[in-house]
């Protein structure tokens, strides 16, 4: 959910908290929004109360939005009302945003703050229609605190989450140590098909099925061949440059070396190559795209401070992870299908 888009959900608990009196007021009560921290997105972007132009001038009581004409609940003479006044300070706006989005930009804070403004004299327009009554406005109130309890809990597991010592980073680097281990790999890429050219009159269904099963049999046949030549010892490069000629691909064939790789740049089918002794042969390995032989290199393993933040991040997943679906599992839905029918996939 986007800043602007919380807006509707702190009308109920500021709305009732402004005050009608010309000298600033408590505007701002702790809002019934989602609390939303996370990271800057946009340039510029600072936290509530930092530095950053002439915002740093202005104190924290000062009035920074005037609301001409909104009073704090409907004066009896209706002739008062132009005399009522709504005023926000700039701690009580900052405390919004706090709720809303700690790092707003300075350029976006313009913005919501007029949507802010706007959104609270419908608020008070609509609490004059008595509209803040009834089972539909409890529900809605039911729901905004159901979502805003479920993002408070996100937070609070983040925020626990990642508290991470240099112990914890030690300990899954000497526990994963395996993973952090570099080899120089060479790789030929082999085609499932040829590229062929298109025949000069058209093909029936089982002449096309014939054709392509054909190529197809002639790349396999290939892949063979050249692991047995790269086994042997020959140029990769060349090996490579070779099966692009007849697979029909006009484009340069791609360099074998990778130079150093670990295990997470590799598919799940093709970790084993991080197993091999230097000089050794892969087997032929195969997916979608095609077929692959790879040879090894020198190893060596990542020192830790190189991999220090991945392991950081890692953790923090990892621990995110667990403490969702230790929640998941404590507690289990059923739904009855004969009223939502059958869940997706089945």
């Amino acid at each position: 959910m986007n800043q602007y888009g919380l807006v509707c959900l702190l009308l109920g608990a500021m709305t009732g908290s402004q005050a009608a009196e010309t000298k600033p007021s408590p505007a701002a009560q702790q809002p019934t929004a989602p609390s939303q921290t996370s990271p800057a997105t946009a340039s510029g972007a600072m936290n509530p109360g930092e530095s950053q132009g002439p915002a740093s001038n202005v104190p924290p009581d000062a009035p920074v939005i005037t609301i001409s004409g909104l009073c704090g609940s409907s004066p009896a003479d209706k002739t008062a009302a132009t005399n009522c006044k709504t005023v926000i300070t700039r701690a009580e706006f900052e405390k919004t945003l706090e709720a809303v989005q700690p790092t707003m930009s300075a350029s976006a804070r313009r913005q919501f703050a007029e949507r802010y403004a706007n959104a609270l004299v419908m608020a008070q327009k609509a609490h004059e229609r008595g509209l803040d009554q009834g089972p539909n406005f409890e529900e809605h109130i039911r729901l905004a605190r159901i979502q805003v309890l479920s993002e408070e809990l996100s937070e609070a597991l983040q925020e626990k989450a990642s508290h991470i010592s240099d112990a914890d980073i030690e300990e899954y680097y000497h526990k994963n140590l395996a993973s952090f281990q570099e080899a120089q790999l060479k790789r030929i890429f082999i085609p499932h098909i040829q590229q062929l050219p298109t025949p000069r009159e058209k093909l029936s269904d089982a002449e096309e099925q014939r054709r392509t099963q054909e190529s197809e049999n002639t790349m396999r046949a290939e892949a063979d061949k050249l692991h047995a030549r790269a086994a042997a010892g020959e140029n990769f490069d060349k090996l490579q440059d070779e099966v692009f000629q007849l697979a029909g691909i006009k484009s340069r064939s791609p360099n074998t070396d990778l130079g150093k790789v670990r295990r997470v740049s590799l598919p799940p089918n093709q970790l084993s190559v991080m197993d091999m002794k230097p000089g050794e042969t892969s087997p032929v390995f195969s997916d979608q795209s095609g077929y692959f032989i790879y040879k090894a290199g020198e190893k060596e393993t990542t020192p830790l401070d190189k991999v220090r933040e991945e392991i950081r991040e890692a953790v923090h997943i990892q621990r995110m992870q667990d403490e969702m679906h230790a929640i998941q599992q404590s507690a289990a839905p059923t739904f009855d299908d004969s009223y939502f029918g059958p869940a997706s996939g089945r």
